[in-house]
């Protein structure tokens, strides 16, 4: 919203320096010209607080980001450990034709 703000506000600030360059010499009188002065400043205040704006909605979402890349980061490296555990941790399936083996050489 505010990107589409600066952007119309850009656009009118340039078509009016495009009208007070190409004006008619009767709009170039330095009466026409400072009545356009203030209307030009408000224009530039106007987009300099909009970008302002913009800055802070982008500091406050990159921060987002940052928390979130921390945190994708921790889960991921538990996950990966859990997964790790339960493939050491699970019980060797023994045929049963094993364990009679092992249960004669033991005897």
């Amino acid at each position: 919203e505010l990107e589409n703000q600066l952007t119309t506000k850009s656009k009118i600030l340039d078509e009016l320096k495009q009208s007070l360059a190409f004006s008619g010499s009767a709009d170039q009188t330095p009466e026409a010209l400072s009545l356009r002065v203030p209307e030009l400043c408000d224009m530039v205040d106007s987009t300099a607080s909009q970008i302002e704006q913009l800055k802070t909605s982008m500091q406050s979402t990159m921060e987002h980001w940052r928390v979130y890349d921390e945190v994708y980061a921790e889960f991921s490296q538990k996950t990966t450990r859990y997964l790790y555990h339960i493939n050491q941790c699970k019980p060797s399936v023994l045929s049963l034709e094993t364990l009679k083996k092992q249960i004669k050489t033991l005897q």
